[in-house]
This record gives structure tokens, C-alpha cells and sequence, in this order.
């Protein structure tokens, strides 16, 4: 492996000299710094992070830990939290806990081995057992989509009761009187905060609590939105709406009515939530709750940021809570009250 010195001895300059050429290259003539890049570029020498890590005392490397790489809202969660990052000129260690308290825990374990400086969690573990053995550690973690009293940390989310409340007044003021909520896992406070929504709208429309069907799924993935939309089309009383948890869900409830022949929107009306691309792309258009997803990566990395930094005295933590927009397209545009019965 090429090391600084095998730098020094190609350009005939000393070890100090190479470092402050990579470090400090402003205090180094114009000429020896084109020797020392040169030689650098021709020996093919990579500085060992590892090692300016233990020099400076602090990682340049922040770790974001979310629940399911496979979901698009995640992705944009990532990209905002990765340009926020870069703009600091720091990395980002992006890892997938699979939805499982397990997997959680493992990386959890692993970010505290590489002691990066920070971590970004949406927690799979909403026990709080794995994040309250993570604290002993000493590195600073901001929570992500999910809102925490702002004495426990930082934490960046949108207000998902708000966001399930606005789903189902949707669909309530198109007519509908039985609506379904197909949910991923309920253990997921986002999951259960959306329900709350729900029932808070149908509660609002003077409508008994039964008239809100509830299908929990164990993935909030396409194909169990499909496994959900098959169950649903067996129902004995099938309600005439549904929301789903996600988009994810939801594209796969209108699959399933599609193999069904059941037309969407007149026989069977349908909201997502996360408002991802592939919602207004779908063969019938999709209506979403927007969540500011590239906003709230981008937040919770500076909050992070802000908080690691040594210049930084007297941190407090922030809770910034960003309220949902619902998106109406076809899925729920075509049904009329007198249809309804």
C-alpha cells in the first residue's frame, strides 16, 4: 500500500512537506505543489481516513440509518440529507434496518465501532431500547420522520395525524361512508399516527367508528398493498375508499383492483401518502399526502451538523414538524355521493 512517504520520496520533498500539500496546500509554493500532486497522481496514493480520524479526534463520516431502501420517500429522504452533508464536506454512511429492531440494533453497534459523528435514525425499535443503549456512546443521533419530545434530541418529521385526517375529510367529502386504512406494521409510530388522522376525520364527519375499516400489513411494500387490496375486495360490506399508509401500499391496492376488474376511481377510490414519483405516473394517476421528503433529509443533517460542530456551545435540541399537503389526482376524483349506499 502507498504511503505518505513513498509520496515524499518521489517528489524529493519531505513527509511535512506532503501533508500540508494535501492539508494546508496554501502554505506550499505553486511548484512543489504540482510535484507533490504529480507524484501523488503517478503512485496512486488514497490518505488513510482511519488514521486522520485519530490524529483530528473526529469522523468526517454521518450515518443514516432508515427503514426500507426500496421506498422512494427514503430515497429523497437521502438525498437531501446527502447535499447538506457534502456542503459541510462531510460523508454519509447510508444503511437499511429492513423495518427490523434487529438489524437496528447490529448498525447501531457498527456506527459506534467506526465512531462516526453523528447518526440520522428513522427507528425500527420504537421501544427505545436500542437507541437508549446507543446513548452510552456519546455520539450525538437526530431522530428522522418521526417526532420525539425535543428534551430526548433532535428530530425532523411531518405531522402524519394531520396527514391521515386530511386523506379520509378527502374522501368522506366525496361521498364515501365507508372508508378502509390499510397500515404497515402499527408498532410504527407513523403507521399508528395516520390512523389517528383517520379516525379523527371520520369522527369529525359525525360517522360511527366502524364505518373506518382497518387492514394492518406486515410491509409497507407493493405487495403487501396487493395482499391488502385482495383481502379488502372480500369483504361481505366493501367499503367504497381506501388509504393506504404509503404509496407503496397503495400502488399495490390498485393492482389489485385492476386484476379484479374493479375500476378506480368510480368503483373504488384510493389515497397514498409520501407523495412519490411514481404516484402521478401510475396507470390512474395516484392522490397522495405530500411529505417534503428531500426538506426533511436536508434539516435533519443540519441539525446534526450544528450539533457536532466544536464551535457549537450551548446546543439545543429542536423538534421541526413540516405539515403534509394532499395532492388530489384521478384515483379519488370519481365517485359521487349518490353512488354511495
Amino acid at each position: 500500500m502507498v504511503g505518505i512517504k513513498d509520496v515524499a520520496r518521489r517528489a524529493g520533498v519531505s513527509v511535512g512537506t506532503v501533508s500540508n500539500v494535501i492539508n494546508r496546500p496554501e502554505a506550499v509554493s505553486e511548484e512543489t505543489r504540482s510535484r507533490v500532486r504529480a507524484a501523488i497522481e503517478q503512485l496512486g496514493y488514497v490518505r488513510s481516513e482511519s488514521a486522520r480520524q485519530l490524529r483530528a479526534g473526529r469522523s468526517r463520516t454521518v450515518a443514516l440509518l432508515v427503514l426500507d431502501m426500496a421506498n422512494p420517500f427514503f430515497v429523497d429522504v437521502a438525498r437531501g440529507a446527502e447535499r447538506a452533508a457534502r456542503a459541510a464536506g462531510l460523508g454519509v454512511m447510508l444503511c437499511n434496518s429492513a423495518e427490523s429492531p434487529s438489524e437496528e440494533a447490529d448498525y447501531l453497534g457498527l456506527f459506534a465501532e467506526q465512531r462516526v459523528r453523528g447518526v440520522l435514525v428513522t427507528p425500527a425499535d420504537t421501544s427505545g431500547r436500542n437507541l437508549a443503549a446507543f446513548r452510552r456512546h456519546g455520539i450525538p443521533f437526530v431522530f428522522v420522520d418521526r417526532v420525539v419530545p425535543s428534551e430526548e434530541a433532535c428530530s425532523v418529521s411531518v405531522d402524519d395525524v394531520a396527514g391521515g385526517t386530511l386523506a379520509v375529510r378527502h374522501l368522506l367529502a366525496g361521498g364515501h361512508r365507508r372508508v378502509a386504512y390499510v397500515s404497515g406494521p402499527m408498532h410504527l409510530t407513523q403507521c399508528a399516527d395516520r390512523l389517528a388522522g383517520a379516525r379523527a376525520a371520520v369522527a369529525e364527519a359525525g360517522l360511527p367508528p366502524e364505518a373506518l375499516t382497518v387492514l394492518e400489513t406486515g410491509r409497507l411494500n407493493v405487495a403487501a398493498g396487493r395482499d391488502a387490496g385482495a383481502r379488502l375486495l372480500g369483504l361481505a360490506d366493501r367499503p367504497t375508499a381506501v388509504f393506504c399508509a404509503n404509496d407503496l401500499i397503495a400502488l399495490g391496492v390498485l393492482q389489485a383492483m385492476f386484476t379484479a376488474g374493479v375500476r378506480v376511481p368510480e368503483d373504488m377510490s384510493i389515497v397514498g401518502y409520501d407523495d412519490i414519483e411514481f404516484a402521478g405516473a401510475a396507470a390512474v394517476p395516484l392522490t397522495s399526502v405530500r411529505q417534503p421528503a428531500e426538506r426533511i433529509g436536508s434539516a435533519a443533517a443540519e441539525l446534526l451538523i450544528q450539533e457536532t460542530d466544536p464551535a457549537t456551545t450551548g446546543h439545543e435540541h429542536q423538534r421541526i414538524v413540516y405539515q403534509p399537503e394532499l395532492v388530489v389526482r384521478t384515483s379519488s376524483m370519481g365517485h359521487t355521493p349518490s353512488a354511495v349506499h
